[in-house]
């Protein structure tokens, strides 16, 4: 008898992900979409940050990715008619991929469904709306307008107006601004010697008003402009507003409008992100502002997050917390957006008095005074989130815990609960390429071995570091002889173990592993 699949809502890039995810564990999985068909127009989410890159490549894309997309290590911020700051980022430092790489959602999109098409777990179906959700101890029914469909567990990416949410009954509350933001992809050649974003703080063509400029592939820039709330598109384009308005930022060159989009931001998310089996991501559980790029990432974060859990959880070595800490991990990841970009959308778009007068205050001084520019915030760029308070952390340093960097962008110490660093491995791979569906546990100057066949079942062969040779990730996880860390399918630290100098180190690991998959309370 063919095992239940895993049934996923939504054929968006959170749901395709999560979907060829299953498949690396051997796990059907049926999607399904509400939408009849695929129209793959517009930019809609373009910057996919690197680490985000290493999740794709586990599905074989990250490279293809980068590669059709656009890498740029440069951004450039101006209030009025004069540059106040400017950042620059190495192109690739200790990882595969570059920084961010621009690629269109609809080009992600294509790429992942055709990788879909090759795969033999994956069943994708068209036409689909989710009309009820209902579930037991052994599975969950998925209704739809053609019927219900049975697996074990549903993933809800089927958006910010999730027919899963729905029906669940969870609300979605949370703010919208006012304001309302113009998007146009325009293919021009502006001249710029290598890709680079550009944010314009009230410049002399949206005054009072923000503009973004973001470069993608084959010529075409996007372009965001925060508008008025009265702002109508049709009679803009009618009277030449709107031409005038793209030669504004791109001058007096050739350019054709390639997509244009008019939408509102808003900052929302569910109470909850699992109930029973059902587990919800991307904008089906967050949305938020796109300034920083926290969106598209964060929903791909979502997806790697929950199949390692849902894989275990069906083969029977999950403990009771592990599903459960799906909402506590990923919950708590959407908290910390959603304080970052509101952050960043109460800076564009001051409420209060002492907004506007704090703005001001900023950036009039940028130019002049160093310590300004980095109060300016046109969008704290996404990064993974670290789990040190999930209970599926085994946390041995408690000073590096309570000295913790936990501002946006700041470096995070190499601890439990903090996305493990990439390097080379002294034969040959990438220990990035090592991650998931098992656990990776490093050794150095140590030894150990499964105690039994759960644990043989659950981590991959040991792998150890050579002082010299693998010097690159020695240094990185700041290990010192006799240490041994553990890593989570997802490749985040479950724990760092400091051996005693004398004694077997197999039940220490043994723990960790056994609070990383859910059997330790809290």
């Amino acid at each position: 008898m063919r095992p239940k699949p895993v049934i996923v809502a939504g054929a968006g890039p959170v749901g395709m992900v999560t979907a060829l995810l299953l498949a690396r564990y051997e796990v059907p999985s049926i999607v399904l979409e509400a939408q009849p068909r695929r129209v793959a127009v517009g930019s809609r989410s373009i910057c996919v940050q690197r680490d985000v890159l290493d999740i794709l490549e586990r599905v074989g894309l990250g490279a293809r990715v980068a590669e059709v997309g656009v890498t740029w290590t440069r951004g450039r911020t101006y209030y009025r008619d004069r540059q106040i700051l400017e950042i620059t980022f190495p192109e690739h430092g200790d990882s595969a991929f570059p920084p961010f790489v621009n690629t269109p959602q609809s080009v992600l999109e294509l790429l992942l469904e055709e990788r879909i098409s090759r795969e033999p777990l994956v069943t994708l179906w068209w036409g689909q709306e989710v009309t009820g959700v209902t579930q037991d101890d052994d599975g969950v029914t998925v209704s739809t307008v053609d019927g219900d469909v049975r697996g074990s567990h549903l993933v809800g990416a089927d958006g910010q107006r999730s027919a899963v949410r729905a029906a669940l009954g969870l609300p979605f509350d949370g703010v919208s601004f006012p304001d309302k933001f113009l998007i146009a992809d325009i293919r021009a050649d502006l001249g710029f010697a290598v890709p680079e974003r550009r944010f314009y703080f009230d410049p002399p063509w949206n005054p009072g008003r923000q503009v973004l400029l973001h470069p993608q592939p084959q010529g075409v820039h996007r372009i965001d402009w925060q508008v008025p709330d009265d702002f109508d598109l049709d009679a803009e384009r009618a009277d030449g507003g709107l031409d005038r308005r793209i030669r504004a930022v791109v001058g007096d060159v050739d350019h054709d409008i390639v997509w244009l989009s008019v939408y509102r931001f808003h900052q929302r998310r569910a109470p909850r992100m699992r109930v029973g089996r059902v587990l919800l991501a991307g904008d089906a559980a967050h949305v938020m502002s796109p300034f920083g790029a926290r969106g598209l990432n964060s929903g791909i974060a979502d997806a790697d997050n929950a199949v390692w859990k849902i894989a275990l959880d069906r083969a029977g070595t999950a403990g009771p917390l592990l599903l459960e800490s799906y909402d506590l991990e990923r919950g708590a990841a959407a908290d910390e957006n959603l304080r970052v970009t509101g952050d960043t959308m109460r800076f564009l778009v001051p409420g209060t008095d002492a907004e506007r007068a704090h703005r001001l205050d900023v950036l009039t001084r940028a130019a002049d005074d160093e310590a300004a520019p980095e109060e300016i915030d046109s969008g704290r760029l996404a990064e993974p989130f670290w789990y040190l308070d999930s209970p599926l952390t085994t946390f041995t340093d408690l000073h590096a815990y309570a000295t913790f960097p936990r501002d946006p962008g700041a470096a995070r110490p190499p601890v439990g609960g903090v996305l493990c660093p990439d390097g080379h491995l002294s034969w040959g791979m990438r220990l990035r390429e090592l991650v998931g569906p098992r656990f990776v546990v490093l050794t150095y100057w140590c030894s150990w071995r499964p105690a039994d066949r759960w644990e043989h079942e659950l981590v991959n062969e040991p792998v150890p570091l050579d002082q010299e040779e693998d010097d690159e990730l020695v240094t990185a996880l700041r290990l010192r002889p006799r240490s041994i860390v553990v890593v989570r399918p997802d490749g985040h630290i479950a724990g760092v173990l400091h051996e005693p100098e004398h004694g077997p180190a197999a039940p220490a690991v043994t723990e960790i592993l056994r609070r990383a998959t859910g059997w330790v309370p809290p």
